[in-house]
């Protein structure tokens, strides 16, 4: 009987319920394993006596990231972690997106403002900006040309918290077709999603957002997922993923990396139930090596 350790956190006002979680609890226990979930800074947890410890839904580490990448280290080094922690703490940080752009996939392109470097805004057009350690949707607004002096004021907000900036140009495809995300699982695509545009006109940086809008089933075109694999292509080191989530948005010439998600992506298991024996599946698998 396999011990599996499926790592969330604590539950707060910033963060999501995971609907997907018990599910998988209860499935990978019906299949034999002796599963739980476990919150990932929960104190006396004896991490080396699991044979796989799975991130899932660790959503309060983009504003922990030091923390829970300690955390990964230690838990990496006692059992099998998926992913792996030298993965997790490459995706951690959103200027993996430059990485891969270096690689020839297309990404959305993206500027970096580290504390105490002075931040690039665009001149024309509607543009993003948001942390390169971030989920949700947190601490990211979307600006129309004219409002740098609102910008730079998020960009400032963003650098006393230590917190490295991020600049995009805002992909109008967003508006028309949304974004989709492809799923993998065990090497393979498990699904996939389309879901609205996260950033409405106006909305504050500080204001919490609708993470997943108008989430809805989506089948990839060949292009989509020609793009995602190349993505997963270039993950350094060509290492196994248990999981991933490749994130698309269409630009002018096709679809684009919005991000590439190995950290803890939600699955959308409630929206995808036939996915969740497979899911069983490639987790059993991956604990019994």
């Amino acid at each position: 009987m396999p011990r599996i350790a499926l790592v969330t956190c604590r539950p707060g006002p910033e963060v999501s319920a995971d609907r997907d979680l018990p599910v998988l609890v209860a499935a990978l226990t019906q299949a034999g394993a002796d599963a739980q979930a476990v919150e990932w800074d929960r104190d006396g947890v004896d991490w080396g006596g699991f044979d796989l410890v799975v991130i899932r839904s660790t959503w309060d580490y983009s504003w922990r990231a030091a923390e829970f990448l300690e955390w990964v280290a230690a838990c990496g080094k006692l059992t099998r972690l998926a992913n792996p922690a030298d993965v997790v703490r490459w995706n951690a940080d959103k200027r993996y997106l430059g990485e891969l752009a270096a690689a020839g996939v297309p990404v959305v392109p993206t500027r970096y403002a580290a504390p105490g470097e002075a931040v690039e805004l665009p001149s024309d057009g509607e543009f993003v900006v948001k942390p390169a350690s971030g989920a949700g949707a947190r601490f990211a607004a979307r600006y129309p040309p004219g409002r740098h002096d609102v910008a730079v004021r998020h960009v400032e907000r963003m650098h006393a918290e230590g917190l490295t900036a991020m600049v995009q140009p805002y992909v109008e495809g967003v508006d028309v077709s949304g974004e989709r995300a492809l799923q993998f699982f065990g090497g393979r695509l498990l699904h996939a999603s389309r879901k609205g545009a996260v950033l409405a006109r106006g909305t504050a940086y500080d204001e919490r957002k609708t993470a997943h809008p108008g989430l809805a089933a989506w089948v990839p075109t060949r292009h989509e997922l020609a793009v995602a694999e190349r993505a997963l292509g270039a993950v350094p080191g060509a290492p196994e993923l248990l999981y991933a989530r490749v994130d698309l948005v269409d630009g002018q010439d096709g679809p684009r990396v919005m991000e590439l998600e190995l950290v803890e992506p939600n699955l959308f298991l409630s929206l995808h139930a036939a996915s969740v024996p497979r899911v069983v599946q490639a987790v059993l698998a991956a604990a019994g090596r």
